[in-house]
């Protein structure tokens, strides 16, 4: 079991005003940070330690503040921050303790439908994100951009594109690629909003309240069917989910053709990073895109 160096949790017990720490669990489950349950005697927090070159911490937590901006508290929930340090070039993320469940997911669709309704009133003039970011592992690079097909391929699908091994695609299907997903999209109105961005079933739960929570974002302005569509990527949404979402944000002509053309960077990023079968997958995909 890893443990948390000596010199951190002194730094974080400091910066809470508390002594010794009553227990440390460590959390597993991802593979990117290591993580731990810290209990004191009047509260528990979930830590996160970033070790891997790059700010992946700094840009969640960019992330989770502006999410809390335009939640209703009272169907979804982020997880608080309560501070975020550096020691000796080591990211620490302290978080709230949040017990969850897995229960219905009533809330947690209604919520995050009410999340993209209310970051839409904001009128945030342009898709993308103000500062460099990551999807797992891989860059999420910052930029602007008015137009939302041109934020989607400069800002997303090339950057994936020109990560893959020069002999995997060839540059005309590329270039095809690239042009089908724009005819696709000229004829969709987006409804900009900010987005989790990398919303599957591993970043949401339920508390012990029946309130959804979304965590662990990549999040960016966008159009809000990315975050519906990776939902589909990998299951284990349940039904009320869509139901209450669309309730809240209506189901749009074209929204099936959307999903897999939105999946694709997603479906690009694990190749990126995995390989193996998501390789398979890529190339399901451009099929599956060039079709259309």
């Amino acid at each position: 079991m890893q443990k948390i160096p000596h010199i951190e949790l002194n730094e974080i017990c400091y910066q809470l005003g508390e002594g010794s720490p009553k227990s440390i669990k460590q959390v597993f489950g991802g593979d990117i940070h290591e993580s731990w349950q810290i209990e004191f005697k009047n509260a528990k927090f979930f830590l996160k330690r970033n070790a891997r070159e790059g700010r992946f911490l700094e840009f969640e937590k960019s992330c989770l503040n502006n999410l809390q901006k335009y939640l209703n508290y009272e169907n979804l929930i982020v997880p608080k921050i309560i501070t975020y340090l550096e020691v000796n070039n080591v990211e620490l993320l302290l978080l709230e303790w949040i017990d969850m469940k897995n229960s219905d997911q009533e809330k947690l669709g209604r919520g995050l439908g009410e999340m993209h309704i209310e970051s839409n009133k904001f009128n945030q003039p342009s898709f993308g994100y103000p500062i460099h970011g990551f999807i797992g592992t891989t860059n999420q690079i910052k930029g602007w951009e008015k137009d939302w097909i041109k934020c989607f391929i400069n800002l997303r699908i090339e950057p994936q594109l020109a990560i893959l091994e020069k002999d995997f695609l060839e540059i005309d299907i590329k270039n095809k690629i690239k042009s089908k997903i724009e005819s696709v999209l000229l004829d969709h109105e987006p409804m900009k909003s900010l987005v989790h961005g990398d919303l599957w079933s591993g970043n949401i739960g339920v508390t012990l309240m029946n309130k959804g929570v979304i965590f662990d974002p990549a999040s960016w302005w966008a159009d809000c069917e990315v975050d519906i569509a990776m939902t589909r990527l990998f299951g284990n949404f349940r039904n009320e989910f869509y139901e209450n979402y669309h309730k809240i944000v209506p189901i749009k002509k074209g929204s099936e053709r959307r999903t897999i053309i939105y999946n694709f960077y997603h479906i690009l990023n694990h190749a990126n990073m995995f390989g193996g079968s998501y390789c398979h997958q890529v190339q399901s995909y451009i099929r599956n895109i060039l079709s259309m």
